[in-house]
């Protein structure tokens, strides 16, 4: 086990030989601190790349007979050998693996080591969005159009690319704050269906108490979902693909309630997938206009096909 020597005065090995220095020893690392050489006490052995050792020292025995003088020069001798053997070991403690606790460095030049001065973290910044206006879904293969009035979060709806408004408001029932309007991507995956009307005919009862009924926590934004009234169905073609959608109008127990809208299609990547995009706008006179949903809709895009266009879907009669 390697061990430091203590703090202390010790001959600076990267002083020139003609000029020695003692430089302070911290236990650890050398500081700055420099003096003159001082004397060293008889029999003591002048520190150099270790702290000073132990005094070996040696008395006759009055009236020692030659065999008393040769057992005294037999101790000086080990004492001699100890003292070589203790240095020698530390001189190899301070080369030990370049560790500063096992000893004092050996600098190799005669100038001072300098210490790395702290610097703070440099902040970082987020480089800008090279486009606003479009959020691209790489997972299912498509963009969505963000329309003006409209941001992409920052934080998605359930790990799902999203497209919303920006500002927020108190919920008219239980709840914090709420949004006018909410876009969002997903893929179908807990069902083996492949036909888009099936899929959005599907999910819209999802999609709907999703926005206005029950959120995750058990509260009630809306005071709940009071009745539903379809107001769009039918074939759409979307990201170059023959889709499907199914929109409500949706009554809330307060405030003005909104329309939510299910639309499915498969996508043009991998496996080809199926998708399913949820639309929420609130129908109040603060939210975004009801057309937003079809330009969503129809801008609908796969990833690197911008000459794709879609279109929206048949429209159908209110249901009672």
């Amino acid at each position: 086990m390697s061990m430091s020597p203590p703090p202390g005065w010790y001959t600076d090995p990267s002083a020139p030989p003609a000029q020695p220095v003692e430089r302070w020893w911290d236990g650890s690392a050398w500081t700055e601190h420099r003096r003159a050489p001082e004397a060293f006490p008889t029999g003591q052995a002048q520190p150099g790349f270790g702290p000073p050792q132990a005094q070996t020292q040696v008395q006759p025995q009055p009236g020692a007979s030659g065999g008393g003088r040769a057992k005294v020069v037999a101790l000086a001798t080990a004492g001699v050998v100890l003292v070589a053997s203790i240095v020698t070991g530390v001189v190899l403690l301070g080369k030990d693996d370049g560790d500063p606790r096992s000893g004092p460095p050996a600098p190799t030049t005669s100038e001072p080591v300098d210490t790395p001065t702290p610097t703070s973290p440099t902040p970082t910044t987020s480089a800008p969005d090279p486009d606003p206006s479009t959020l691209v879904d790489q997972l299912n293969g498509i963009t969505i159009p963000v329309p003006g009035g409209w941001e992409k979060a920052d934080s998605t709806v359930g790990g799902d690319p999203t497209v919303r408004t920006p500002d927020v408001y108190d919920c008219p029932g239980e709840g914090s704050l709420c949004r006018h309007g909410t876009v969002y991507s997903r893929t179908a995956t807990a069902t083996d269906e492949r036909s888009p009307k099936a899929l959005a005919l599907g999910d819209i009862k999802e999609a709907a108490d999703r926005a206005y009924d029950e959120d995750k926590v058990g509260m009630q934004p809306f005071g709940g979902i009071a009745r539903h009234e379809k107001v769009k169905e039918g074939t759409v073609a979307v990201a170059g693909r023959s889709g499907y959608l199914v929109r409500w109008r949706v009554r809330t127990e307060k405030g003005p309630g909104g329309y939510v809208q299910s639309l499915a299609f498969p996508s043009s990547v991998g496996s080809e997938a199926m998708v399913i995009v949820r639309f929420a706008i609130d129908a109040g006179d603060e939210a975004p206009p009801l057309s937003d949903m079809d330009k969503i809709t129809k801008g609908i895009l796969p990833v690197g096909g911008g000459a794709t266009g879609g279109g929206v879907g048949n429209s159908v009669g209110a249901t009672p």
